[in-house]
């Protein structure tokens, strides 16, 4: 079927041939040339794609983040732990020091621990065209194991013979799991996210002291002791989950962790994981 503007077209053309004499000729072909020119550009001018303004559906494609997930990680981090300045004071109470001197007990200070640590994660994503909201229960083994010790020096019974007395204490914190809340924003493959969560873990703290010369025990002398504690706390952070090929993803974040009970300890820590999308 011709349309209207081919029809005009022809038209046109008939009547401008009409009125070149001497038939068919070069001039009669240039100029049909050019309508037939002109008329095409109308045209051309009526389709987006030609003039470089791409429908939405040639825009960056955004990956369905809905469903449950699962992986593992690895994290490298660093875990300062608070214990009391006094914290050995009942194991140094136990000591006796000889007649006409004293020992000097130096409190601790903070400890600190670098370590690598490894874990794994499920959860499940719903998403609202770009916003994604998850949950996802979170575990990771860290093995921090901080130490903090002091020296104390004092005179022996007033002569040149110096007492030495030294205490510690070893803060591991070996297990965190907690349950995340989870928002993100999905741009083409990446879902950047930020979350925060609660959760509990175990902590062991081993306690020593020693003296030199060596102490006069009382009846209950006690120099060592160790206690493992169920403990509680939050953690908190972003992170950017990556989409790689149908539903494997990989995901870099960062977390920060906090105990609350019993010894306080924060832990700063980078992450590193794979993943897999149903």
């Amino acid at each position: 079927m011709i349309d209207a503007d081919e029809s005009r077209f022809r038209i046109g053309l008939s009547v401008i041939l009409s009125g070149i004499p001497g038939g068919i000729s070069m001039r009669k072909l240039l100029v049909a040339g050019m309508l037939f020119g002109a008329m095409q550009g109308a045209q051309a001018a009526d389709l987006p794609i030609l003039r470089g303004a791409l429908p939405d559906s040639y825009g960056p494609r955004v990956v369905n983040w809905e469903g449950v997930y699962f992986g593992g990680q690895v994290q490298y981090g660093s875990a300062t732990s608070k214990p009391s300045p006094g914290i050995n004071g009942d194991l140094q109470s136990t000591f006796v020091s000889p007649p006409g001197s004293s020992y000097n007990w130096v409190g601790l200070g903070t400890a600190q621990d670098n370590r690598i640590g490894y874990g794994g994660f499920i959860g499940y994503n719903s998403q609202w065209d770009d916003v994604v909201i998850g949950v996802e229960a979170n575990y990771i083994h860290s093995g921090y194991n901080a130490l903090t010790n002091s020296t104390g020096y004092a005179p022996l019974n007033g002569s040149p013979i110096t007492s030495t007395t030294l205490s510690s204490a070893q803060i591991q914190s070996s297990d965190f799991g907690s349950a995340r809340i989870r928002a993100g924003y999905a741009i083409g493959s990446f879902l950047p996210y930020m979350f925060a969560g609660a959760g509990f873990g175990n902590q062991t703290v081993v306690r020593q002291v020693s003296a030199d010369p060596a102490p006069l025990p009382l009846p209950t002398l006690r120099s060592y002791d160790t206690q493992s504690k169920l403990v509680y706390g939050y953690s908190a952070g972003a992170g950017v989950d990556v989409m790689l090929v149908a539903g494997l993803f990989m995901r870099v974040e960062y977390e920060y962790q906090r105990i609350t009970s019993a010894i306080e300890t924060s832990a700063h820590s980078v992450r590193g994981g794979l993943g897999y999308k149903f």
